[in-house]
């Protein structure tokens, strides 16, 4: 009779924390779209440069890349670009802004348990950053005749890698900024300098100097690890482990920092 009563105890807790973890994201996604100015800036950046760049390329190619048609280039980067712009820019500003205006803090100090506050603020920054990933490949497929990934496994594996590794630096990175007035500036000033060094705007030759130094960060080898499932290079493997571990292991050590860093009140000068 008491095994039965625990069962059935455990089994309400984990409907009981499902349901309120739903809740919450629904919450998360309702403020995020509410705000349309920023919602349009966060998802409709990636789907107008994609729009520009691709109908620009025309029938561009690239020469150290097999002759690869620049368009073919551009979706796979955009993208990641989504991806990136939502776990990392997106996230670490709304936590410097959430911080700075006492949010976190009050939320921390309300009856919602903290590891449901934090799942579901993870949890609708990967919905947002689906979303793009989504649009853009449809933009690609029925807008430039760019085919969706081949290897649909290793494509999910690349997301989900980034996304995790990418949403932790997010994290540590908002623990750099020291109020929500330079939240926006310094978050936009390092990602975009990030992505012009990476080649998201134009392909790197890798025996450049340029693509040798874009390898010590992050973004270039998210963009080339999407690029591989698409099998559009001959003899590139679809599964981009080197570029995988890379990611991985920036984001190994944003965690570690952000653990260390991270703050639920504001910063008192």
């Amino acid at each position: 009779m008491s095994e039965h009563t625990d069962t059935s105890t455990h089994r309400g807790f984990a409907i009981g924390d499902v349901r309120l973890v739903a809740h919450q994201v629904r919450y998360e996604q309702m403020a995020f779209w509410i705000n349309r100015i920023g919602a349009i800036f966060t998802v409709g950046f990636s789907v107008v440069f994609l729009v520009m760049l691709g109908a620009s390329a025309g029938s561009s190619t690239i020469s150290f890349l097999g002759n690869m048609e620049l368009v073919k280039y551009y979706v796979p980067a955009f993208v990641a670009y989504g991806v990136m712009s939502a776990c990392f820019q997106m996230l670490a500003i709304n936590l410097v802004i959430r911080r700075d205006t006492g949010l976190l803090k009050r939320l921390r100090l309300s009856p919602l348990p903290t590891w449901v506050l934090l799942v579901s603020i993870f949890m609708s920054t990967m919905i947002v950053a689906l979303v793009q990933v989504v649009l853009l490949l449809a933009i690609g497929r029925y807008g430039y005749a760019v085919p969706f990934p081949q290897a649909w496994g290793a494509f999910v594996v690349v997301l989900a890698v980034s996304i995790v590794s990418f949403s932790a630096m997010g994290v540590a990175f908002s623990t750099l900024i020291p109020n929500q007035e330079s939240a926006g500036p310094v978050t936009s000033v390092v990602f975009f300098v990030l992505l012009f060094l990476s080649g998201l705007w134009f392909p790197l030759n890798p025996n450049s100097g340029l693509a040798k130094f874009s390898n010590y960060f992050p973004v270039h080898h998210f963009i080339e690890a999407v690029d591989a499932p698409f099998k559009f290079r001959p003899g590139v493997s679809v599964w981009a482990w080197h570029d995988l571990l890379v990611i991985a292991i920036w984001g190994a050590a944003a965690f570690v920092v952000a653990l260390r860093r991270f703050r639920w009140a504001p910063r008192r000068s």
